[in-house]
């Protein structure tokens, strides 16, 4: 890993009237990391991660993607080289698991062989026979197959980051086991700057290279997941005992 890929800088957002929901944030993500926001419901996680593609832009400070300010490049354009995942994957429902994977790739003007080429490409990458799966429409895949076109599309251009906001958290345990441990695979593997929300401590644990943990907006806790497990900030301490309770 080598770079920063993102960086915070004294970064807040705050809307009139109201509360910061993030509040004077410095950290950076370096090139290839994957990084978890970990923090309860309202901690400023999906603030954080819509910063980054300019989906929100900071009311104080600076984010910058690749060394660029947000705020002074075009939107548009910075969402088209970020893949970003959702819960269920964020599909469309009127477009085959084709299109939806190749929309990002269609939109950037890559002829149509090469859309083509990397949708097979990535159906199998994540797992799912493109002579199967490629015409079958968003209803009628599994959550897990739909989390995995969602993922596919995400990776259709070839993004240098990926943003993903609780992507596996509608998932039933098991499912959600197994897609987690297959994506942290995947994402050893190809390199990418992952910036992953999360409030379940046990999805950081086996995907993060570092944790950062979120309290009522504010930045508390920085570092590996074994020093988190070991920190002595407080609320590091209170995920770290939910270890001891079942997985919701």
């Amino acid at each position: 890993m080598s770079g920063v890929a993102v960086e915070f800088r004294g970064v807040s957002f705050v809307e009139p009237g109201a509360e910061p929901r993030v509040d004077d944030l410095a950290m950076t993500v370096g090139a290839g990391e994957t990084l978890v926001l970990l923090g309860r419901s309202g901690s400023g996680k999906t603030t954080t991660l819509k910063l980054v593609n300019a989906l929100l832009l900071p009311t104080r400070g600076v984010v910058r993607v690749g060394g660029e300010s947000t705020a002074s490049r075009d939107p548009v354009l910075l969402r088209r080289h970020t893949g970003y995942v959702i819960q269920e994957g964020g599909l469309f429902p009127h477009f085959d698991v084709e299109r939806n994977v190749a929309l990002v790739p269609t939109l950037l003007g890559w002829p149509a062989e090469r859309v083509r080429a990397r949708v097979r490409d990535l159906l199998e990458l994540v797992g799912l026979d493109p002579r199967t799966y490629a015409k079958r429409y968003p209803d009628e895949l599994s959550g897990g197959q739909r989390q995995r076109v969602g993922v596919a599309r995400a990776l259709a251009a070839d993004p240098p980051l990926v943003l993903m906001d609780e992507p596996f958290g509608a998932l039933d345990p098991p499912t959600r086991e197994e897609i987690r441990s297959e994506f942290r695979t995947l994402a050893r593997g190809l390199g990418k700057t992952i910036v992953f929300v999360t409030h379940d401590l046990r999805e950081a644990l086996v995907l993060a290279d570092r944790i950062a943990l979120l309290a009522a907006g504010r930045l508390v806790f920085l570092g590996s997941p074994r020093d988190l497990l070991g920190s002595s900030e407080p609320e590091a301490r209170a995920f770290a005992r939910t270890l001891g309770t079942s997985e919701n």
